[in-house]
């Protein structure tokens, strides 16, 4: 017994001390730690397959108290069910089993009152295909799985719905065109026309939204770097948007020079100053005023930083930790909600940071910086 335990801890700290190495359930004394730190359950079943080690994740998982559970059968402790009803136990068999076996890959599987729990299990030998010495279960919850099959769930109810719309116009547009086409004037044919490529560059932007995003979440963001002088880039998304019709006066450009070379996507740095920019012209008010200076980076290294910022109503306070999520809208103007999201997924692939706040006149403002990051040959 463990000096200052006592109760299901102390059978645990037992079990732990007087378990090898193999089992994978040792620990080093001197971290202190104990199965009931795990994040997991933990279930462990001796050679005659009676509960050994029931953890306070265990219980918490499955509702049933250590007491209850050590020194029982683990089949009845733990009386599984696949999703077709099927018992678990009599499907792996692990003590009558094949002896080849050493594990069983995480799974979903039903607990009475058909609470579903993720289940994996080790298979511990003294020889390769000895008898079983223990049986190391780990258990988790499906909360986080649900959580992400909800938010992938509404992540295509959205594009799904927000590529509806286009696609329509488009499908419209082309069929009328296609059967009427001698009773339009140019003008009208033209309109028409013009409305099918912008909604097919819609489309497209779409599509491009829901690659980034699968990319960014798999950590797959391919950058492809080279020298990007920030101050060039946002100078042409202003010319842009008054191209487009945007008054001049309404942009206030300041550099605060020199600006150091950041190597960088030059096109995933022209997609957040985009999304920034047309942010602060579609939901803000005022001027918008982008400044580019120098900027501290992380480990000492220099970096660039723009802050954007208009004199609009603002983001509420309640809803400043939520910019960067998805589908968070900041006004009813439209969008999927996706941008922003992106946004922060390419900033911090450079290794960089993005904040938002509120800028002096009172509007939002977001600021991103993007370290040097110049190549190892060139250092």
């Amino acid at each position: 017994m463990v000096v200052g335990m006592s109760g299901p801890r102390a059978a645990h700290a037992a079990v732990v001390r007087a378990t090898g190495e193999p089992d994978g359930l040792a620990v080093a004394d001197g971290l202190g730690l104990h199965p009931d730190d795990l994040p997991d359950g933990l279930v462990v079943a001796d050679e005659s397959g009676r509960v050994i080690c029931f953890n306070a994740a265990a219980v918490r998982i499955t509702g049933v108290a250590a007491a209850d559970a050590l020194g029982r059968p683990v089949e009845q402790v733990l009386p599984l069910e696949d999703l077709k009803g099927r018992r678990w136990w009599e499907l792996t068999d692990p003590y009558g089993g094949l002896a080849t076996r050493v594990a069983q890959p995480e799974r979903n599987l039903l607990l009475p009152g058909v609470r579903e729990v993720l289940v994996s299990a080790r298979y511990v030998r003294e020889t390769p295909t000895g008898p079983l010495r223990r049986l190391v279960i780990s258990l988790r919850g499906t909360e986080a799985r649900r959580r992400s099959e909800r938010s992938h769930a509404e992540l295509i109810a959205t594009v799904a719905h927000e590529l509806r719309s286009p696609l329509t116009s488009v499908k419209g547009f082309t069929a009328t065109l296609l059967a009427k086409w001698e009773r339009f004037t140019d003008d009208q044919k033209r309109l028409m026309l013009e409305t099918v490529y912008a909604d097919s560059n819609r489309v497209t932007r779409l599509i491009t939204e829901l690659l980034d995003i699968s990319r960014i979440d798999s950590g797959r963001l391919e950058l492809r770097r080279q020298p990007v002088d920030l101050s060039a880039a946002v100078e042409r998304h202003v010319q842009a948007h008054t191209a487009a019709g945007q008054d001049p006066g309404r942009f206030l450009l300041r550099t605060c020079q020199p600006l150091p070379a950041v190597w960088a996507d030059p096109d995933k740095v022209d997609q957040v100053l985009g999304n920034l920019l047309e942010n602060a012209v579609r939901h803000g008010e005022g001027t918008v005023t982008i400044d580019v200076a120098p900027a501290p980076a992380k480990s000492d290294e220099r970096g660039a930083a723009v802050t954007v910022s208009d004199e609009g109503p603002g983001i509420p306070e309640e809803s400043m930790g939520r910019v960067f999520t998805r589908f968070w809208r900041g006004s009813k103007r439209g969008g999927t909600g996706l941008g922003l999201y992106i946004v922060k997924g390419i900033v911090e692939a450079h290794g960089g940071t993005i904040t938002v706040g509120r800028g002096p006149g009172g509007g939002a403002e977001f600021r991103f910086m993007l370290p040097v990051s110049t190549p190892a040959y060139l250092s």
